[in-house]
């Protein structure tokens, strides 16, 4: 192999480094994330169940015509293995049998608490609104919130409410977030949701464990009723229809006041988008949130994609300028795909999805980077609606 070129062509030592440096960066994100996330241990309590009396909690959700979903679903959050505990359901503007379904499960849960919203009060769009409703009904200050149509992963086993509770570890813990994942189907586009729903947690999960919280999946997580309070709720991002959990977990978690809870009995799940357009629509407005993230934070959630545009940018153009042995730039990529797939891997399998994800985890990862460019267009528009 003939190094003269990369010393001596300053087209191929630029490209040379660039590639270098992306490699690192991209190690060092698989590292630090996926293999973090992987290898996460869930720290334990202070003192044990026997010591300290389980706290009470109030599960919220908010429905509108979620008739169907709280038929199947709502009875498991119901049937908790908890002491304490209530549910609160906020049924808002529902026009299909949600009432009708919520009475007749009242009847056999005195724990469910029922508040029917039937008129939009405020004119603000979203569910917001009916959220904090619910939040300001619920007479315990651990909330633990969910929606509709998730159901804890394991059905068998009814201890997610005890699970997640265990994150209050210490008096100054207010806030913890759990997984939800994605129903699993042997399909391609089942696949590229459940990568997407790994890539997009494990980002927020390991951005914790590393104490730097920014955000949570409202479909599991759970914080103090006295946070909220103490800080307005959603007072501040009320017009941005999205986002309940996203924005107020990034004004409102610290490093101190932030935990994680990553066991099986924790897990919660959701059945996957039907159809492409709807997936990209719910994509849409997860990330419609991330336009009021502070500069920093935005420029940090760019290093991973910006690493994988340069890495095969720079790695293509070596490979046509033929100034780069191509026997190393083949094993630059092998290297590379293997830390991949072996760091995505313990991910993966600490929150339950399947081999064929991790495996075709660099594809997937190549199919995001175009689609998300194109998909990053729309919420720019939307947040000049926004405001």
């Amino acid at each position: 192999m003939d190094f003269t070129p990369i010393l001596t062509d300053p087209c191929t030592m630029a490209l040379t480094i660039v590639l270098a440096l992306s490699l690192v960066i991209l190690c060092l994100y698989y590292g630090l994330f996926f293999f973090r996330v992987g290898h996460l241990k869930n720290s334990s309590r202070k003192k044990s169940a026997e010591d300290e009396p389980l706290k009470p909690v109030s599960v919220i959700l908010t429905a509108q015509n979620d008739g169907e979903w709280l038929r199947s679903n709502l009875v498991y959050l119901l049937e908790q293995d908890y002491p304490d505990f209530e549910v609160v359901v906020v049924d808002y503007l529902s026009t299909d049998d949600t009432q009708y379904v919520l009475q007749l499960l009242a009847k056999n849960y005195p724990h469910l608490r029922i508040v029917t919203l039937l008129e939009n009060a405020n004119g603000y769009q979203g569910l917001k609104y009916p959220f904090s409703i619910g939040i300001k009904s619920a007479k315990n200050d651990i909330l633990l919130l969910a929606e509709p149509e998730c159901m804890p992963m394991d059905t068998t086993n009814f201890n997610w409410i005890r699970s997640m509770v265990q994150g209050y570890r210490n008096d100054h813990i207010d806030i913890v977030l759990g997984y939800c994942g994605i129903a699993y189907k042997p399909s391609l586009f089942n696949w590229l949701q459940q990568y997407d729903n790994l890539d997009y947690s494990v980002e927020y999960l390991g951005a914790a464990a590393l104490r730097h919280p920014f955000t949570g999946n409202g479909r599991n997580l759970s914080y103090r009723r006295s946070l909220f309070l103490k800080n307005d709720g959603f007072i501040y991002h009320y017009y941005i229809p999205y986002g309940a959990d996203d924005m107020f977990v990034n004004q409102n978690a610290r490093r101190r006041n932030t935990a994680v809870v990553l066991t099986p009995e924790a897990y919660t799940y959701v059945q996957p988008q039907p159809t492409l357009r709807q997936w990209h629509q719910y994509r849409k407005h997860r990330d419609v949130t991330h336009l009021f993230y502070s500069f920093g934070l935005k420029c940090s959630r760019l290093a991973k994609p910006l690493s994988v545009f340069l890495f095969y940018l720079a790695g293509a153009l070596l490979l046509v300028l033929g100034t780069f042995p191509w026997q190393l730039l083949a094993a630059v990529l092998a290297f590379k795909l293997a830390w991949q797939i072996v760091s995505t891997a313990q991910a993966a399998r600490r929150l339950t999805v399947k081999p064929v994800i991790y495996i075709l985890s660099p594809l997937f990862e190549i199919y995001f980077l175009v689609v998300n460019t194109f998909l990053s267009i729309f919420p720019l528009s939307r947040q000049k609606k926004l405001k």
